[in-house]
């Protein structure tokens, strides 16, 4: 097991330098390289089943760009389907772009995948992310979970109500009514917890604790994801 940092700045900035390093990566053996070492960290965290179903989804949109990608960009012909070509360029580009693709998306599932809204939210506002950016950042993360809750509700009553979904103006009538009650209800439960707030002294601001300073061990692990940030890029240039 890796053992990552506990302190939620040293996570998300080590997450950034990462991610930006992988994006600019431009070559297939670098990009192979860089996404193997990133399931092997993750296979080594021990990240958890609903992580990798959240990777299946990603991969389906990987195979989108392998079906699509290669009949738009210009190049040596390797497949010919009625009057559309497939070039060996398009094909290498959208290994490269799911190499990258997926390598960020385990980065970010390994350093921030199971970390709770309000530490994400702490370690931003300590990074001096703007206190709106923060607070709707956090709202939105805790209340997503609710507004689904509603739309389930909704959706069960509809079929109870013995709905059955087609291709007809009563069904997108019915979802239309649906999107619109939706937010309805969210608009109503975010003014109820908006005083609520209020009533409990809330002031625009969530009262944040002072952050502790940086052990060297901390820092150390920045650094050395800098270093293989840096390293990786000046492969992929080479």
């Amino acid at each position: 097991m890796i053992a990552l940092p506990g302190d939620m700045r040293v996570r998300l900035v080590t997450a950034l330098i990462l991610v930006v390093a992988i994006s600019q990566l431009q070559t297939i053996p670098v990009a192979a390289t860089v996404l193997a070492a990133a399931v092997t960290v993750a296979v080594m965290s021990g990240i958890g089943g609903k992580a990798w179903l959240r990777m299946l989804h990603v991969e389906t949109f990987m195979i989108l760009l392998f079906v699509t990608l290669p009949f738009t960009v210009p190049g040596r012909a390797v497949l010919t389907i009625g009057p559309f070509d497939a070039s060996a360029e398009g094909f290498t580009r959208a290994a490269v772009i799911a190499c990258k693709v997926s390598a960020s998306v385990l980065t970010i599932v390994v350093f921030l995948g199971s970390v709770e809204a309000m530490r994400l939210g702490a370690a931003l506002h300590s990074l001096r992310v703007p206190e709106p950016i923060v607070r709707l950042f956090v709202l939105t993360v805790r209340y997503l979970s609710v507004i689904g809750g509603e739309a389930r509700r909704l959706q069960e009553a509809m079929r109870a109500r013995a709905f059955r979904p087609g291709s007809n103006r009563h069904t997108w009538r019915s979802y239309g009514n649906l999107v619109g009650m939706l937010l309805v209800r969210a608009l109503d439960r975010a003014q109820r917890v908006e005083e609520a707030m209020l009533c409990r002294g809330f002031s625009g601001r969530f009262p944040w604790q002072k952050p502790p300073r940086l052990s060297r061990s901390e820092m150390g692990f920045m650094a050395l994801a800098t270093t293989a940030a840096v390293l990786i890029t000046a492969a992929d240039r080479l």
